[in-house]
């Protein structure tokens, strides 16, 4: 726990955060504008609600997984608007159903390194009540995501006004982690949702070779609908790769960075404009957190809409685990492009290999 810090309650009832959730989903012509204000008031008290249980797992998260790997990455982040929204209308679930409305996130070195913290979680004793493991290096998703999920619900004697809040615990090796802020990365710049399976097709079917790559390098599950042998895989991979110019595309994207009140910070709004290709940091102190949460909602507000400017408010240990935990934010993807360019070149003899475009 951060001292000096009031973690909020949300006082609003179920059915109250509920209907918001719905007004933001799905708004209806007759909605007045001071309607959608209180409604998204009372969604950023519900999310804010999140930071206490949040701190507490992401705190044991930070232990489990440098017993792993001291070099361990670890994060937490309340889920954006613009997210909170897609997935509402995409399920069409209610908001107080969300599962990841507050998500913390450990980045290990392999995949046997997630297995094993998984594990730890697998056996625990603790209170909070688990309520379900969704394993995507057993079972990969079709666009080439791969990690572990962990859902829990906060219990407490000692803090009841917080039972029951869902808490998604992320496991991602270094790699995992590599494929999926590089689509998002892409999805900032372009717009096309990669991430949720839409988007240019030659896309997602190159992030889905890729997938299925890492997965060959770890020894893990296939991604579906791939080559399993491995000739066919890079032969195809090369091929969209200059099909799409992915090495030329992606060391385009590098944004400069502006950082504001950083010193002491322990919590930081990043804000990416990736039409100016410029990211936006601006760091909070322990006691100015519930001033970091309604800028945080300002922000949202204000880029509602806009095209390539997203926003997100996180805790980390130190800026440069901040550039670890969150590279998509900085438009930096070299970690993905030293896999692609590995990716490439295997299976070639030295004088054979292929042209892959420039160097970082």
């Amino acid at each position: 726990m951060f001292r000096g810090v009031t973690y909020p309650v949300c006082t609003a009832s179920k059915s109250q955060i509920d209907r918001a959730g719905a007004k933001l989903a799905k708004p209806k012509p007759w909605h007045e504008q001071p309607d959608m204000d209180n409604a998204l008031e009372i969604i950023n008290d519900f999310r804010s609600a999140h930071n206490f249980p949040l701190l507490i797992f992401r705190i044991d998260l930070a232990t489990r997984a440098r017993k792993v790997d001291v070099t361990a990455t670890v994060a937490q982040r309340l889920k954006r608007l613009p997210s909170i929204e897609a997935k509402l209308r995409r399920l069409s679930t209610r908001l107080t159903q969300m599962e990841d409305i507050g998500g913390c996130r450990a980045v290990v070195q392999t995949a046997v390194m997630v297995r094993r913290v998984c594990r730890m979680y697998e056996k625990s004793t603790m209170k909070h009540k688990s309520l379900h493991i969704v394993d995507y290096q057993k079972a990969p998703r079709d666009t080439g995501y791969r990690g572990i999920h962990l859902i829990y619900a906060y219990q407490s004697d000692s803090k009841p006004e917080f039972n029951g809040l869902k808490i998604e615990i992320q496991l991602r090796s270094r790699q995992q982690h590599a494929w999926a802020t590089a689509v998002e990365t892409v999805d900032a710049f372009t717009g096309q949702g990669l991430k949720d399976g839409k988007g240019d097709p030659k896309w997602q079917r190159f992030f889905a070779l890729m997938g299925t790559f890492i997965a060959s390098e770890e020894g893990t599950n296939h991604v579906p609908d791939t080559p399993t042998d491995t000739l066919p895989l890079f032969e195809e991979i090369r091929s969209l790769t200059r099909e799409l110019d992915v090495i030329e595309h992606l060391e385009s994207y590098r944004a400069a960075l502006n950082f504001e009140q950083i010193r002491g910070a322990k919590f930081y709004l990043v804000e990416l404009d990736a039409p100016k290709n410029q990211t936006r940091i601006i760091g909070f102190k322990e006691d100015e957190f519930e001033e970091a949460q309604r800028v945080y909602l300002n922000v949202e507000k204000a880029l509602s809409g806009k095209q390539g400017r997203d926003v997100v408010l996180v805790s980390v240990g130190s800026l440069e685990s901040l550039k670890r935990a969150y590279p998509n934010y900085f438009a930096d993807t070299e970690a993905f492009l030293g896999i692609v360019r590995q990716a490439i070149l295997s299976g070639y003899e030295d004088e054979n290999v292929p042209d892959i475009g420039h160097e970082s």
